[in-house]
């Protein structure tokens, strides 16, 4: 299975952890059908610029909302954030750059209160055990 079609399966899967690739990966596939969507809206003289929105993008984005917020959720819990880290992105002026930082930013290394490492790591304290 694909890995957006790995996101589309765990939509409604709030736990565990989701690595960079995963979610940069689906943001560039809804980025993509956006700009398309757009375009058609735009083309058929369906945008509003007033609501930044037009029906296919308006549906688009309904559409994957909850695919989205699963996977944003899950790659908080990489870097051992809870997924109540997302409404910091509603925070004026700053808090898209922040929002953008913990998705760049790498996860823990080993296990974490979310679950073990997706990119299979041993954690530092195992490492140091030896």
């Amino acid at each position: 299975m694909s890995i957006i079609g790995y996101v589309f399966a765990n939509t409604l899967n709030y736990s565990g952890r989701a690595r960079r690739k995963e979610y940069w990966l689906f943001a560039l596939f809804y980025l993509l059908f956006a700009a398309v969507f757009f375009a058609v809206d735009y083309k058929l003289g369906w945008f509003d610029w007033d609501l930044v929105l037009g029906p296919l993008t308006g549906v688009w984005a309904l559409f994957t909302f909850p695919t989205n917020l699963a996977v944003t959720v899950r790659r908080l819990h990489d870097s051992g954030k809870s997924g109540w880290w997302y409404l910091i992105f509603w925070a004026p002026l700053v808090g898209p750059f922040i929002m953008l930082g913990l998705m760049l930013a790498g996860g823990t290394h080993g296990d974490n209160e979310y679950g073990p490492d997706p990119l299979g790591r041993e954690s530092k304290s195992a490492d140091s055990s030896l």
